[in-house]
């Protein structure tokens, strides 16, 4: 993997050139050792293969940040470079997050689709915010970013030697490749447990597809933020609901929040709306937003 590719950067919008501007984050440091108030965090696969992709999107961003209350960290996976543009191009979004892959178009170059990863500018500081007077960082809820690649590292306040991992994943999705699943998760938990990582939260969709993906969170004692709150035996089912599958496919819980040295405090199924699709000559369908349904999760640092 080329280092372009590897190191990524958080942009903030800047409304004075009307562009995503690119800021380093790398030496980041703490203003303050007060303990941050809970974080809330919304996973989804956006689905890159259905009609309308750029439509579905708009309004799961929209139904994600009409919640009662806008989430300090969204992870989505399955972007097409016409939704990211579009999520980018998004007022919102402008207005209130940072955004990973805002810089270029690298992540999504020879690739149908990729991840992207928003964190709130009300909740994370950022170079460009030092440079603000009277920002509030310093005593204020903030929390500073450290390094950026395919996951971000965030600086606990009251551990300045060490950093929180967030990783925004998609893995791979064949029914025969679950050894493949197998080493990423591995891999990702090994992550966590890196000298100067105090643990963080793998978010995204798992593709846990057969019955062996049930053990793979337990087996690299990682903590399943679902099984954790609401048990082995309840339903949490993110694709698949609602519609027939073929092959006999039923729903699945193949979308995870997974934690390390971190408390899930919340965590709840965020279910699609419809959006109608045109078909010349013949009766619209409708279809939802995605084939997955999100998954909103709050935790403690």
């Amino acid at each position: 993997m080329s280092t372009s590719r590897l190191w990524r950067t958080l942009s903030a919008f800047n409304p004075s050139t009307r562009l995503w501007a690119p800021m380093s984050s790398r030496n980041a440091q703490i203003q303050r050792t007060q303990r941050p108030g809970p974080l809330s965090l919304t996973s989804w696969n956006v689905d890159g293969f259905s009609p309308r992709a750029v439509s579905r999107a708009k309004l799961i961003i929209g139904h994600i940040l009409e919640e009662p209350k806008s989430p300090d960290i969204i992870v989505l996976q399955e972007v097409t470079p016409n939704v990211r543009a579009s999520l980018l191009g998004d007022a919102r979004v402008r207005a209130a997050f940072l955004a990973t892959d805002a810089e270029d178009q690298t992540a999504f170059e020879n690739v149908p689709f990729a991840t992207m990863t928003f964190l709130s500018s009300a909740r994370f500081a950022s170079s460009l915010d030092s440079q603000k007077e009277g920002d509030g960082i310093k005593g204020g809820e903030k929390l500073m970013l450290g390094r950026v690649s395919r996951m971000v590292d965030i600086i606990p306040p009251t551990a300045p030697g060490t950093v929180l991992r967030l990783i925004n994943v998609h893995l791979d999705s064949l029914g025969d490749t679950l050894h493949y699943r197998a080493q990423q998760i591995e891999i990702l938990a090994d992550v966590l447990r890196e000298p100067g990582c105090g643990g963080g939260i793998i978010a995204g969709d798992f593709n846990a597809i057969s019955p062996e993906d049930g053990g793979l969170v337990d087996k690299n004692k990682l903590v399943d933020a679902w099984v954790a709150l609401h048990g082995r035996d309840t339903d949490g089912a993110t694709w698949g609901v609602g519609v027939e599958r073929r092959g006999g496919l039923g729903p699945g819980r193949l979308d995870k929040v997974a934690m390390m040295g971190l408390k899930a405090e919340e965590i709840e199924v965020l279910c699609p709306g419809l959006i109608e699709v045109p078909r010349p000559g013949e009766k619209s369908l409708e279809i939802p937003w995605s084939d997955h349904c999100g998954l909103r999760c709050t935790f403690a640092i």
